[in-house]
C-alpha cells in the first residue's frame, strides 16, 4: 500500500486579529513539497470561538496527500511526481493505477504480479447478471453502476474489513478489475445484448472494448489504435486531486464504510452534470450547432458577454493556462478518427470548431483552449459509445484514483468528516399551540 502522508512542514505563523477587541492569535503556516502554503485552522474554534466560512471548500485544504499535484496556472498535473504527459506517452493504465495505489512505479516482477491479479479478478459473480435484470432497460447506466458497485459488498463480503490490510488490498484489486466488466454489462443490458465474459489474454482496455462491443455470433478483433486510445483516456482520467467525487469517497470512507460503498458514493457524485458530464455536454452542444457552416455564428455568440451561450469543452475551472491532458487527447483524437475513417457530421463540426477556435485571437488571449473533455467526447462517439456511457467510462478510470485516496485516508487515521456551518435560520422560539399558529408557507 502507499505510505502514510508525511507531515507538512511548519516554518511560519500568521496573526489573526479581532478588530473589535484587539485580541490576536497566532496560527501555524504549513508547507507541502509543492504548491501554496496553508494556514492550519484545526485549533481555530477552540482558541478563538470562530469557524472559517468557505462554501465549496475552494480555499480549504481538507487533507494531506502524496498522490496528485495540480498547478492550474502553469498547466501542471503530476501523479506521485510524474508528469501526466509522460505517463500517457510511456505508461499504461494498470501501471498508472499501481503508481497511484502504491506510490512508486512497479518493477517488471511487480507489474506482472499486479497485472495477473487484476486480470484474474475481472469476472463477477454469476448472480450479478440477475441483479441487472431488476433494472429497466432504459435506465441510465450511471444509475445501474451506483447500484451494482454498491452491491459488490453483498457478493464479496470477505474483503470489507477495512482494518485488515490484506482485505483492503483484495478489495482494491477487485474494484479496479471488475469496473470494466460491470460497465460493459451496463452497456450490453441497455442494448438487449448478451453479456460477454472477460478474456484473460487481452489487455485491460482491449478487454473492456471486447466485453462492450463483441457479440457471440461472430469474432471481434480489438483494433490496437482503439485499445491504446481507450487506455490513454483511462490514464488521463485516473485521478485529479480533491475533486467532488474524490472528496466524497474520502468523506464516506472516514465513517468506516466498506470500500465498495465508498466507490459507489464516488460514482453518485461523479454523475452530477457539473462534475462528470462535461464531455457529454460537448456532444450535446455539437448537436445544437447542427452544421459547420453555423460555427462562425456560434463563435460570435460565445464572445458576447451578454449571451447565455457557452462553448462547452473550452477552458477549465482548474487550469487557467491549458489543460495538460488536452494535448495528448488531441493527438489521440486524430489517431482514432484516422483509423476509423468515420464520416460523422458532428465530428466534422468538432474538428472545424477546434480549428477556428485555436486561430481566433479572442480565445488565444483568454487561453480558452479545448480541454480533455472536448476531445474525449469526440473519441468516444467515434468508437461507438452512446453519450449516456461517457460518465460511466470516467467512473471506470477514476476508480484507480478513488482507491488510492481511500487507502491514503485510512493510513493517516483521518477522523470522520464533520464540516461545520454558518447557521442563518430562526433563533430559539417557544412552541405555539395549534390554534395560535399563523398560516405557514406550504
Amino acid at each position: 500500500m502507499s505510505q502514510a502522508p508525511a507531515h507538512a512542514r511548519s516554518s511560519q505563523t500568521v496573526t489573526l486579529t479581532e478588530d473589535a477587541t484587539g485580541k490576536s492569535w497566532k496560527l501555524k503556516v504549513l508547507e507541502g513539497t509543492m504548491g501554496p502554503k496553508v494556514i492550519d485552522t484545526r485549533g481555530l474554534y477552540g482558541e478563538t470561538g470562530y469557524f472559517t466560512y468557505d462554501p465549496g471548500f475552494t480555499s480549504t485544504g481538507s487533507c494531506d496527500s502524496q498522490i496528485t499535484f495540480i498547478d492550474g496556472d502553469k498547466g501542471i498535473l503530476l501523479h506521485r511526481g510524474y508528469a501526466i504527459e509522460e505517463l500517457a506517452a510511456k505508461s499504461s493504465f494498470l501501471e498508472t493505477a499501481y503508481l497511484l495505489q502504491y506510490g512508486e512505479l512497479p518493477n517488471r516482477a511487480q507489474m506482472e504480479k499486479f497485472t495477473h491479479n487484476i486480470t484474474h479478478h475481472t469476472m463477477v459473480n454469476e448472480q450479478m447478471a440477475r441483479f441487472y435484470s431488476g433494472f429497466r432497460r432504459d435506465a441510465h447506466p450511471m444509475a445501474v453502476m451506483v447500484g451494482v458497485v454498491g452491491a459488490l459488498s453483498a457478493f464479496y463480503h470477505d474483503s470489507i474489513d477495512i482494518g485488515d490490510p490484506q482485505q483492503r488490498e483484495v478489495a482494491s484489486h477487485r474494484l479496479i478489475a471488475k469496473m470494466p466488466t460491470l460497465a460493459a454489462m451496463a452497456y450490453k443490458y441497455a442494448h438487449g445484448q448478451p453479456f460477454m465474459y472477460p478474456q484473460n489474454h487481452l489487455g485491460y482496455a482491449g478487454n473492456f472494448l471486447h466485453m462492450t462491443f463483441a457479440v457471440p455470433c461472430e469474432p471481434y478483433k480489438v483494433k490496437p489504435v482503439l485499445a491504446r486510445a481507450m487506455d490513454r483516456i483511462f490514464i488521463l482520467h485516473a485521478d485529479h486531486e480533491q475533486n467532488a467525487s474524490t472528496s466524497t469517497v474520502r468523506l464516506a470512507g472516514s465513517s468506516g464504510a466498506n470500500p465498495f460503498a465508498c466507490i459507489a458514493s464516488g460514482i453518485a457524485s461523479l454523475w452530477g452534470p457539473a462534475h462528470g458530464g462535461a464531455n457529454e455536454a460537448v456532444l450535446q452542444m455539437l448537436q445544437e450547432i447542427g452544421h459547420k457552416d453555423r460555427i462562425p455564428e456560434v463563435i460570435e455568440k460565445a464572445k458576447d458577454k451578454d449571451s447565455p451561450f457557452r462553448l462547452m469543452g473550452f477552458g477549465h475551472r482548474v487550469y487557467k493556462n491549458f489543460d495538460p491532458r488536452a494535448k495528448i487527447m488531441r493527438q489521440t483524437c486524430h489517431e482514432v478518427l484516422g483509423e476509423l475513417g468515420v464520416n460523422d457530421p458532428l465530428l466534422e463540426i468538432a474538428m472545424e470548431l477546434e480549428r477556428i477556435a485555436l486561430q481566433d485571437e479572442y480565445f488565444i488571449e483568454r487561453k480558452l483552449y479545448p480541454n480533455v473533455d472536448f476531445y474525449s467526447g469526440i473519441i468516444l462517439k467515434a468508437m461507438g459509445f452512446p453519450t449516456s456511457m461517457f460518465t460511466v467510462l470516467f467512473a471506470l478510470a477514476r476508480t484507480a484514483g478513488w482507491i488510492a485516496h481511500w487507502h491514503e485516508m485510512l493510513s493517516e487515521g483521518q477522523k470522520i468528516g464533520r464540516p461545520r456551518q454558518l447557521y442563518t435560520g430562526p433563533v430559539t422560539r417557544p412552541y405555539p399551540a395549534l390554534d395560535a399558529r399563523s398560516e405557514s408557507v406550504p
